[in-house]
């Protein structure tokens, strides 16, 4: 079979389906004559209002007629409402933002802090480094400076306990 051939057999049998249905809804809610008359009811109801609510559409006023009092305050109720509702969202809003500034500036504060923390540990031990070096500059100097010394003195001694340049006197 080639594909038309299936393509017309396809819609040929939805087409049947369809028809079975169709037949079948019918059947079952009844005659078309008790449908069509249903409709019309209907209709009817939809076209026609209830005697109450007809007398209140002419007693309704004209778009220039001034309002009641009963309707101003209703408008202006609805108004106070919405105003309300309008400042509890802005407000509820501006928390939001101001919690979230609040976050954000503990957040870099917080990584300042740190900073300054790393910050003050790199310079101290920078500071000990320092400290240690001139200890140790100095230290040598000094061993550099006892040598020196003890060498001038066995070079300078002459037997004598104490030497006797330093015990010279002079007259």
């Amino acid at each position: 079979m080639n594909w038309k051939e299936i393509l017309f057999l396809s819609c040929l049998a939805t087409f049947v389906l369809l028809v079975v249905l169709e037949e079948s809804d019918s059947a079952a809610v009844g005659t078309r004559k008790a449908a069509g008359e249903e409709d019309k009811e209907s209709v009817k109801k939809k076209i026609f209002i209830q005697e109450s609510d007809a007398s209140n559409f002419f007693k309704k006023r004209g778009k220039r007629a001034t309002k009641s009092r009963d309707e101003l305050n209703a408008e202006t109720r609805q108004m106070l409402i919405a105003d309300e509702q309008r400042r509890e969202y802005f407000e509820e809003q501006r928390n939001k933002f101001e919690n979230f500034v609040k976050e954000e500036h503990k957040a870099e504060t917080r990584q300042m802090l740190i900073a300054d923390e790393q910050r003050r540990e790199y310079f101290e031990e920078q500071r000990n480094k320092f400290e240690n070096f001139v200890k140790e500059e100095h230290k040598e100097q000094q061993e550099r400076s006892r040598e020196q010394i003890e060498q001038w003195r066995q070079y300078h001694y002459d037997g004598l306990y104490p030497s006797y340049m330093y015990n010279r006197h002079h007259i």
